[in-house]
């Protein structure tokens, strides 16, 4: 589903797609645009459903639930007429949208109503490079845990035996120059530095901050002043250098999203 803020948000106009059920507030106080919704399955729907695809498979039912598109079939059609084109499916439409709300042009444009309303999705002239866009950008901001670590220079003054001591992050936060903070390196912990991050990597902005310093911000530990409960994020993985990886993936997935962004053509209706 792609998420986005929803009417009357404080932040900038911003998309992220996702394959979990998110947190409301994901992207703002969010509103959330699915490619499939789902219905509990019952003696109806399991007839209809057999009738419709000659019995119940994957294209239908999944653990009990009737699976229906969220992009109606009058959307389809109407993509179809407009770029004639009977090529295009519904999960291409949805990618477009995905790579139309990225767009630099298409935010600005449209800037006073994605405050007021919900955003509506206008038909430009290059329909497949959105949607070859879209679907470039949901591969990245999916897989972020899995992607290719970007190369940043690993500098460490002490060595510590034990992995999980030596990676182990309380709060990250950036390193200080001359001129103030220095955003091309992050300090990890007393013994981990990542050093050379691009410029290029915060103009990736979601909800109102570059993701990098989002996962810098979360990945941090906290206690819960009413409770108690410690929120430990190194007990999140059994590697111990998940979240070193981590900072080095969302920089690679920063840095393409950036170049995508920059090719993504003109609207023009």
């Amino acid at each position: 589903m792609i998420s986005t803020p929803g009417v009357g948000a404080s932040n900038a106009f911003s998309a992220i797609v996702t394959n979990v059920i998110p947190n409301l507030h994901l992207n703002d106080t969010g509103q959330c645009f699915p490619l499939y919704w789902y219905e509990k399955e019952d003696e109806t729907h399991a007839s209809a459903s057999q009738k419709l695809v000659g019995g119940p498979d994957d294209r239908a039912l999944f653990n009990g639930y009737v699976r229906h598109d969220s992009i109606t079939d009058w959307t389809l059609g109407h993509f179809k007429e407009h770029y004639e084109d009977d090529g295009i499916k519904k999960e291409d439409i949805f990618y477009y949208v995905y790579g139309l709300f990225h767009s630099p042009q298409f935010r600005e444009k449209y800037q006073a109503s994605l405050r007021k309303m919900l955003p509506r999705v206008p038909q430009v002239s290059d329909f497949w490079k959105f949607a070859q866009a879209g679907r470039g950008l949901a591969n990245w901001h999916l897989n972020y845990e899995s992607v290719e670590p970007f190369e940043l220079y690993e500098e460490s003054k002490e060595l510590c035996l034990d992995p999980r001591e030596h990676y182990r992050v309380h709060k990250m936060v950036f390193a200080k120059n001359s001129s103030g903070v220095d955003k091309s390196t992050v300090i990890v912990n007393s013994k981990v530095r990542l050093i050379g991050i691009p410029a290029a990597t915060y103009q990736y902005v979601v909800n109102g901050k570059p993701a990098l310093e989002w996962v810098m911000e979360r990945y941090a530990v906290t206690i819960d002043k009413d409770s108690g409960i410690k929120n430990d994020p190194n007990a999140w993985s059994s590697d111990p250098r998940y979240i070193v990886d981590l900072v080095k993936r969302i920089t690679r997935v920063s840095i393409e999203t950036v170049e995508i962004i920059k090719m993504l053509p003109h609207l023009e209706n």
